[in-house]
């Protein structure tokens, strides 16, 4: 039985409308940077039209650049076709209250094109794909990311007029496990704990990160779709609940030029009867599943990192001796590798450190998924295990640029296979339109060495 990544059933959502406790009814859905976005309409509409019929919007929004603009090379949604509209259909497994918005609920969608087929470029169908090659083989994936962020005393705002220069971190110094300077933000970071729960999460716990201000909240694993959901809508309300504390707070993989934030994901696999298929009586502890798991995922990670690194700054983050991996290598609790391996028995599993914060959960898992599926499918050998420090190991290195990522990724026999080549060709142009982009920008570090001593 699937778990409920909500915490609602319809008939109770339609009590509480009755009651007036409920107004407003959120639908949304994940664009291809991994943010959420939707609509808000009126509860007593969602009653009476959207539970069953679904809510439009302009396909555009699965579409466009990070600041919404429209730009070429999509087959899915261009000027030639018009910008039509897509239908927002309910996952109602998804729905759940929002604590932190009075009178408000939220559900999920699922993207549908007006002849009710599916958006298969949408970042929830891409994952679906892959959950259901894992299922015609009686497997199922359990997953549980790990984020990380950074507070500010400055509210969205007030950074936006300052262009993001000269903020002011929550934190003086490294605050890694720290408890008392965590304190001080413990009123927001409360807030986004029992927000969270109150929207149908299992909340960890937090502790403070090796950043100035920075924070890592941590939920309990579930099924690989309700964790992306959640991972998609704690970070929507994470943003929303500090922006009204008057802070801000950003996920972005690289803020500056100390550690980063990560999003590490662990991912464990169980057969149809529930049990955990990864352990076995091999070397290790591990099942074959698991050898060919983990070098599935080894061999594939070049040509798939574009799904776990989708943005420039995604690349700044792989610096030797910052925790974030630069070399594609496993190892058990070791944290220098790419795939970290943990636990043991029921709970062994792979830890991903690829994907920073900036990730797209739902690529990422999907590509997961996808290399340990070439390893299994291939019976891939798994390569010795690394012992010392990855950083200094001639092992081979996670591509460290956008425009490398994308030329092997638009290269990829196993991309194409998996996730087909409406799915690669526009996630390839994503990375073009945010090459060119960049590629066409004047940056601060060019005018400061550039102004004068040129």
């Amino acid at each position: 039985m699937a778990v409920r990544s909500g915490n609602l059933e319809l008939a109770a959502l339609e009590g509480l409308i009755h009651d007036g406790a409920i107004d407003t009814v959120i639908v949304a859905f994940p664009d291809m940077q991994g943010r959420l976005v939707g609509k808000r309409v009126s509860a007593r509409l969602f009653l009476d039209e959207v539970a069953e019929h679904g809510a439009e919007a302009c396909n555009y929004l699965i579409a466009v650049d990070v600041e919404m603009n429209t730009v070429d090379g999509y087959r899915l949604s261009n000027w030639q076709t018009g910008y039509g509209d897509m239908v927002l259909h309910p996952d109602f497994d998804t729905l759940r209250l929002l604590p932190w918005l009075p009178g408000t609920a939220l559900v999920m969608a699922d993207l549908q094109n007006l002849d009710a087929t599916p958006i298969v470029q949408s970042p929830r169908e891409v994952l679906k794909a892959q959950l259901e090659r894992l299922a015609e083989r009686g497997l199922t994936a359990f997953v549980g990311t790990e984020l990380e962020f950074i507070v500010f005393d400055d509210t969205y705002r007030e950074a936006w007029a300052k262009g993001y220069r000269e903020l002011t971190p929550a934190s003086d110094y490294n605050i890694d496990y720290a408890l008392l300077a965590s304190t001080r933000m413990e009123p927001l970071l409360r807030d986004i704990r029992l927000g969270m729960e109150g929207a149908g999460m299992y909340c960890e716990g937090v502790k403070g990160e090796c950043n100035l201000g920075q924070q890592e909240i941590a939920f309990r694993y579930t099924e690989a779709l309700a964790t992306c959901d959640n991972h998609t809508i704690y970070k929507n309300g994470a943003k929303e609940i500090a922006d009204a504390h008057g802070k801000a707070l950003t996920f972005m993989a690289k803020f500056n030029e100390r550690e980063g934030n990560s999003c590490h994901i662990h991912l464990s696999v169980r057969d149809a009867d529930g049990a955990a298929v990864m352990a076995g009586d091999g070397e290790h502890g591990f099942s074959p599943l698991m050898e060919h798991w983990i070098a599935g995922i080894l061999h594939t990670m070049r040509e798939l990192t574009l799904m776990f690194a989708p943005n420039i700054n995604s690349y700044k983050r792989y610096a030797e001796g910052s925790f974030a991996p630069t070399a594609i290598a496993w190892g058990i609790d070791n944290r220098t590798c790419a795939l970290r391996v943990v636990g043991h028995g029921a709970s062994l599993r792979v830890e991903n450190r690829v994907p920073g914060g900036d990730v797209n959960p739902y690529l990422a898992v999907a590509a997961i998924i996808a290399g340990g599926l070439y390893g299994i499918e291939n019976e891939l050998e798994l390569p010795p295990l690394l012992a010392g420090n990855a950083y200094t190991s001639d092992a081979t290195r996670v591509p460290s640029t956008l425009r490398e990522a994308a030329e092997l990724f638009a290269d990829s026999a196993v991309a194409r296979t998996a996730f087909g080549d409406d799915v690669v060709d526009h996630y390839l142009n994503n990375a073009r339109v945010e090459l060119t982009a960049f590629d066409a920008a004047v940056t601060d570090w060019e005018r400061v060495r550039g102004f004068e001593r040129f």
